[in-house]
């Protein structure tokens, strides 16, 4: 059996071309554009490639993109009142803040003073409560992206069997909730769980998402389960060259799989089209219109 790839980036393309007509559309019937403002606090490089990236995709979408970036000696108070200050902005619909923040910012703190209308990240406490009780609310774009997937792949999943491997609040715990809201039978699974291997055989749907690089083998797959790998690892390669893998060894789950993501081109191109995504449905909530079909959970 040759697993069938999983084409993350064709897929967030075909995304992002959906965002791009609803943005026309928003603009043409109702005179609004949306806006998204990411703020980054500090120098990290691979963050500064994120918000570059998410400012390009931001503009060819047809939207308003606004950056902010902060000296990494920034204080509590001043970063939070620039929140508040896009809070409060009308032209501004969607508010992410570039993670990891440095070490003497409360990170809890400052996610949680994000008005959970414009929480495209679907951190904040309230949106997270929100999707525990399957109530409509902003969710995480990874698993947001997951999802998508999984759903163009299989249609229905209703009454399949999904483990997640991985208990972070920002994969794992809001992809669980995605997957029973779609009628899976779910389990966590994470470390320290018993005969995980055993526990893994028996999903449909394995979603890897523990950030160890190629720590699932194949013969931990079921053959025909779809496997969505989330890590992204930067490993030695050759020559003292790195390399990019995931949470799954890929050649030997590809030839048990039914599906499977690569990394990289699966799951990460995927998490921008769904905060793009997230943007627009954030800016069609709050001035009362219809949520565009399919851009949601």
């Amino acid at each position: 059996m040759v697993a069938t790839i999983i084409d993350g980036k064709a897929f967030a393309a075909e995304i992002r071309e959906d965002v791009a007509r609803h943005v026309a559309r928003l603009s043409e019937e109702h005179g609004i554009v949306p806006g998204l403002a990411v703020v980054l606090v500090g120098e990290d490089p691979a963050s500064q490639v994120y918000v570059r990236s998410k400012g390009k995709q931001t503009v060819e979408a047809g939207m308003a993109s606004f950056e902010h970036k902060l000296p990494p000696e920034t204080d509590e108070a001043t970063l939070l009142g620039l929140i508040e200050q896009l809070n409060n902005d009308p032209k501004v619909h969607g508010i992410l803040v570039q993670l990891p923040l440095p070490g003497h910012l409360d990170e809890d703190l400052v996610i949680n003073s994000v008005d959970p209308a414009k929480d495209v990240d679907g951190f904040h406490i309230s949106n997270v409560g929100l999707l525990g009780t399957g109530q409509k609310s902003m969710v995480p774009c990874t698993p947001l992206g997951c999802l998508m997937m999984l759903r163009k792949h299989h249609g229905s999943l209703s009454g399949l069997d999904a483990v997640v491997i991985g208990r972070s609040n920002i994969v794992g715990k809001p992809m669980a909730q995605l997957l029973l809201g779609d009628s899976c039978t779910v389990t966590i699974a994470h470390s320290r769980t018993k005969d995980l291997p055993e526990v893994v055989r028996r999903a449909d749907i394995v979603v890897a998402a523990v950030g160890r690089p190629e720590m699932v083998p194949g013969d931990w797959i079921k053959p025909g389960a779809t496997v969505i790998d989330v890590g992204i690892n930067r490993i030695e390669g050759e020559a003292g060259k790195t390399r990019l893998v995931g949470d799954v060894d890929y050649e030997s789950c590809a030839a048990v799989a039914g599906a499977i993501t690569p990394v990289p081109g699966g799951v990460g191109p995927m998490t921008i089209a769904c905060l793009l995504a997230n943007t627009v449905t954030a800016c069609c909530r709050a001035h009362g219109l219809s949520e565009p079909e399919g851009l949601t959970a």
